[in-house]
């Protein structure tokens, strides 16, 4: 009991991807699994997506693909968003790679997704690359495109005037290459309107319940809950402190709980005197800093907490996007640094 425990609702992943292609309407629906499914496991994460029946999957390195394919077998579509650069075609089987560039092109054979960049000015072939491609298409006789992407870069803030000229953009450079299936939304921008609708979206983060619509009530499941076992519990008195640094002392009576966890395992340090754990449907402030390996939560308002209880600090009460709100994050890192001491349960497969 010295590590936390870590719950992973895969039923709930595939029915946010249902929920996801309900709102997309009548184009395909990939699943981007990148970094582990986002934390969460994606040997275990795909297939149950694949069940659901997803069959087009993004990750973010090469490496990915190849245990993403071992993983899942034959058939879906696995494409990584980072390419096959410094990497051989042969040394891939089965994985395709995102182009990103002329050099990409022109050193690629066979089957691969190509990126236009609209405005990210990431990853992407650039507006003058664009140009040379749409002048000279013969660049791509050696390369099978299964689908043209873009990726936005604000879809999280519906009004913001860069979607409208980022889909103008993908349009018009569409229009000058070959006629290819094409992949535009990502989570935030499935729910943009039928105008950024496109043959196949690629959501990531709303799979795993983090909220595609700040500000607005998440329309996804939950998909994690984590809770921390209460290692002991002191009576601390007035003027005494607690943790590194004395950065908390208390101000009346106090009894405090010393949970198995810490930055260590992913909890943001940043969560210092902003978080709060659950027990027994009662709240239980953060107090004093996040170590490396434990927590301190005042429990004086819940007397029935005892060592060996269980005090969840996401779930129900408190989901990734809160727990990061409070730490000046975003719910994707959250997800992401979740430690692997954690023990790891699966449900709902």
């Amino acid at each position: 009991m010295s590590t936390g425990k870590l719950t992973i609702d895969l039923g709930a992943v595939a029915r946010n991807w249902r929920i996801l292609c309900g709102v997309h309407g009548g184009g395909a629906v990939a699943a981007v699994v990148k970094a582990d499914a986002y934390g969460l496991g994606a040997a275990r994460v795909a297939p149950a997506l694949q069940a659901a029946g997803c069959r087009h999957f993004f990750v973010a390195t090469p490496g990915e693909g190849d245990a993403l394919r071992e993983a899942l077998g034959d058939g879906p579509m696995i494409a990584v968003l980072d390419g096959f650069a410094g990497t051989r075609r042969e040394r891939h089987p089965g994985v395709i790679p995102v182009l990103n560039s002329l050099d990409d092109i022109a050193a690629h054979e066979g089957e691969a997704v190509l990126h236009l960049d609209t405005g990210m000015s990431r990853l992407g072939l650039s507006p003058t690359e664009m140009e040379m491609l749409a002048a000279e298409p013969h660049r791509l006789d050696r390369v099978r495109l299964r689908y043209l992407m873009t990726h936005l870069t604000v879809a999280e803030e519906p009004d913001h005037p860069l979607n409208a000229r980022q889909a103008e953009r993908f349009e018009a450079a569409c229009a000058r290459l070959p006629p290819i299936p094409r992949s535009f939304a990502n989570s935030s921008g499935i729910f943009l309107g039928p105008r950024f609708g496109s043959d196949l979206a690629r959501p990531g983060a709303a799979l795993y319940g983090i909220n595609p619509r700040p500000g607005w009530p998440n329309p996804m499941e939950p998909v994690i809950r984590l809770a921390l076992p209460i290692l002991q519990i002191r009576e601390v008195g007035p003027g005494e402190t607690v943790g590194y640094g004395a950065a908390w002392r208390a101000t009346a009576p106090s009894r405090i709980a010393t949970v198995a966890g810490g930055y260590a395992d992913g909890i943001p340090r940043a969560w210092d005197g902003r978080g709060r754990g659950f027990l027994h449907g009662k709240e239980a402030p953060l107090v004093g800093r996040v170590s490396m390996d434990l927590m301190t939560f005042d429990v004086s308002a819940i007397p029935k907490a005892r060592p060996g209880d269980w005090l969840e600090v996401i779930g129900p009460e408190q989901d990734a996007d809160a727990v990061a709100a409070a730490a000046g994050t975003i719910g994707y890192e959250i997800l992401t640094r979740l430690g692997r001491r954690f023990q790891r349960g699966y449900v709902g497969a």
